[in-house]
């Protein structure tokens, strides 16, 4: 049972919730009420009530708001001379008072825009020493739920009796968070949200980079040594009131979530099961042991292992990947088995054919992974080479080589065989490496991962390549841009621009695999049928597999487009039409130009020529791998020249598109990012640039004693 399935089954009888919401989400830093983030809060909780969801809002911010309308009316009604004395603290009761009304005032428009009805309920600590008003009070939740009303609760401070309120804290509450606490026991509910000004709790102060997330709170292990920050900048307790209140409710026996009220849809995807934030459960202590080594030093421990290896010499890396290839056929007979069980795994759970194609890896495909190390092992160093070299001055000679990245995180999905691409790569590049697979291959790549590192010597470090085992660490590893230098996205659109909007890391990959055949006029026929077939039938899931077959007009006349539909579906392809296509020939039509079928199916349409060729391609496309097939070299010239992919080919399957077939040894993906690699990226993509000086005692002093040359070496390095 992985860490969602464990730590998180308990939200599947979750129903009636109680979200409170501090002071400093409420407000902004200027006292004045947040009304972006209101009403997102307000969108959130009226998606939750439309599900079903019964939902108790607790809210602070009243003595806040309060504050910002008294200081502004006071300011009215002060003359010049008053304000020159010293201004005396507005009395919190009244501010409470002023607060409330305006507070709630924005609710109920915000909620009345969305089509519900919210109520207001104030109570004191005094209330709940009274029996028959905690019985009245939960029949009147319970009519309300009923009823579709969301319950806004807050302290009534101006008729507290409390004689410090902001700082007594041996009453029944004392907060707004134990309040909710004390609510979520007296009304039944099934969980705790509480919305912070920060992602939850943290080891130490969140404004130290050193503090990490903490996702689950263990009690036992963290009572006592967590150091707190400072408190909320205008409510009364901040994160040491929340974990007290969070581990009197889990302990009572709700789950309780901290999470940031700042970041859009926490409470949906709380939920739904993601890991945002700190989860407080009374088993919290039966999971601990999910989460043994932390992302953060992973990656850390990955980046000092990559230094070593690329402290070690060209030969030493070499032999740790002909290592890694006579492992990898040593071990086959371990590494199918393990694959066999997820692909039969993944045919109980129901997955698509093109995944199953996918994950499964047969006895060549292991012999051809263990033959790309090889070549990868006897290619030319790549670390260290001198790309240019400069003399700066007489004496000063300046170079610019090749130097690894650092820190790559791959997150890919399905394909086991891309976690000995990557990692080979890696080695080969002199960067360390943190994988992310699917679970649908779990077993595979927990055994490749096994098989490979143990070749790796202890001079360098098995921690080399770390392997992440669950999908709920996937946003830890994403704010790591201080110590993770590249991500790489291998999957679906939506994965990589889940990836895209989830970092500040540089993200290198592709999304969809949509790539064209163009057959043009002039096409040699027998040739173009070898083609488009290849391309489309001869690994259908690739991402480099033919999705859309452009054909001239004039073969439609010919019936040249005929012949190509035919062997399409004679190969098992299902054709679908473009609407030129459906409407004179009795095809489907296509859902969508834009869509990647990974199967045996593809869309066919007619242009009318090669620059409507090309205008589709660059309406439709993903900028992968194009094809033209063309006996006329200007209409040749002009595709390959115009069509902006990572890839254009001339007479050429589509397929060829690969890192191993260009001779690059393997592939960590293909990007059709426009940045630093495009098409198959390997080891060249994996490397940066580093400026290495080599002076006499030269000094600028302002220029005034230096002789710039900037003669060109390079052909002489």
């Amino acid at each position: 049972m992985d860490g969602v399935d464990s730590t998180r089954a308990f939200l599947k009888d979750v129903k009636r919730i109680v979200v409170k919401v501090g002071t400093a989400v409420v407000t902004r830093g200027d006292g004045r009420l947040a009304v972006g983030r209101l009403g997102a809060l307000c969108e959130q909780i009226q998606e939750l009530n439309t599900q079903g969801f019964e939902v108790i809002l607790v809210t602070s911010g009243a003595v806040g708001v309060g504050r910002q309308r008294l200081r502004y009316r006071k300011l009215v009604n002060s003359s010049f001379a008053d304000l020159q004395k010293p201004q005396a603290e507005l009395d919190g009761k009244a501010c409470a008072a002023v607060g409330q009304n305006g507070l709630m005032a924005i609710y109920d428009t915000l909620f009345s825009q969305l089509d519900v009805t919210s109520a207001q309920l104030l109570v004191t600590d005094n209330d709940f020493r009274d029996s028959e008003f905690r019985k009245q009070l939960t029949e009147t939740v319970k009519s309300l739920l009923s009823l579709k009303v969301v319950p806004i609760f807050n302290e009534n401070d101006a008729v507290s009796t409390r004689k410090a309120p902001y700082e007594d804290s041996s009453g029944i509450f004392w907060d707004n968070d134990s309040l909710a606490a004390l609510l979520a026991l007296e009304l039944k509910a099934d969980l705790l949200v509480l919305l912070s000004d920060v992602d939850g709790l943290y080891s130490g102060p969140p404004s130290d980079p050193r503090s990490k997330l903490i996702h689950t709170y263990v009690k036992e292990k963290l009572e006592g040594v967590i150091t707190f920050g400072e408190k909320s900048r205008l409510g009364r307790g901040g994160m040491t009131a929340k974990v007290k209140a969070a581990v009197y409710a889990a302990y009572a026996g709700i789950p309780v979530v901290i999470t940031s009220g700042f970041a859009g849809g926490n409470i949906i995807k709380v939920l739904r099961g993601e890991r945002v934030g700190t989860l407080f459960h009374r088993d919290a202590h039966k999971w601990a042991p999910v989460e043994q080594v932390g992302v953060h030093e992973m990656a850390i421990a990955a980046r000092e292992c990559s230094r070593r290896l690329q402290a070690i010499s060209s030969q030493e890396r070499s032999k740790i990947l002909l290592d890694i290839a006579d492992a990898l056929q040593a071990n086959e007979k371990q590494i199918l088995a393990e694959n066999e069980a997820d692909v039969a795994a993944a045919q109980v759970a129901g997955y698509e054919k093109s995944l199953i194609s996918r994950l499964a890896m047969k006895p060549e495909k292991v012999a051809n992974l263990a033959k790309a190390i090889r070549v990868l092992a006897n290619m030319e160093e790549p670390i260290g080479r001198v790309l240019t070299k400069t003399e700066i001055a007489e004496g000063l000679v300046l170079e610019k080589t090749s130097s690894p990245l650092g820190v790559l995180l791959i997150i890919f999905e399905s394909r086991p065989e891309a976690l000995v691409q990557i990692a080979s790569l890696a080695i080969r590049s002199g960067n360390g490496l943190l994988l992310k697979g699917g679970k649908e291959a779990k077993r595979s790549n927990a055994v490749l991962h096994k098989v490979i590192t143990s070749a790796i010597p202890k001079s360098v470090g098995e921690k080399l390549i770390g392997l992440v085992t669950s999908r709920e660490e996937i946003p830890d590893l994403l704010k790591l841009d201080d110590v993770i230098d590249l991500v790489i996205p291998r999957g679906s659109n939506k994965l990589v621009s889940q990836i895209k909007a989830s970092t500040k890391i540089p993200v290198l990959g592709h999304s969809d695999g949509i790539c064209h055949v163009y057959v043009d006029k002039s096409a040699n026929m027998d040739m173009a049928k070898q083609i488009v077939l290849d391309a489309k039938t001869d690994y259908p899931a690739a991402c480099n597999a033919m999705e859309t077959l452009l054909v001239h007009n004039d073969l439609v006349q010919s019936g040249a487009l005929n012949e190509l539909i035919m062997e399409l579906q004679i190969k098992g392809v299902t054709v679908y039409g473009g609407q030129r296509v459906s409407s004179s020939m009795n095809i489907p039509e296509a859902p969508s130009f834009h869509h990647e079928y990974s199967s045996l199916a593809c869309t066919v349409e007619i242009v009318d020529d090669v620059h409507a060729a090309i205008d589709h391609i660059h309406n439709y496309g993903s900028a992968h791998t194009d094809c033209i097939v063309t006996e006329d070299k200007d209409v040749a010239d002009t595709f390959l020249h115009l069509v902006d992919s990572a890839a254009v080919f001339c007479n050429a399957s589509t397929r060829f598109s690969d890192g191993f077939r260009f001779g690059l040894g393997a592939e960590v993906g293909i990007s059709t990012s426009r940045i630093h690699a495009r098409g198959p990226v390997g080891v060249e993509g994996l490397l940066t640039t580093r400026w290495i000086a080599k002076g006499s005692g030269q000094i600028v002093d302002g220029d005034k004693g230096v002789v710039y040359t900037h003669r060109d070496l390079t052909q002489k390095a």
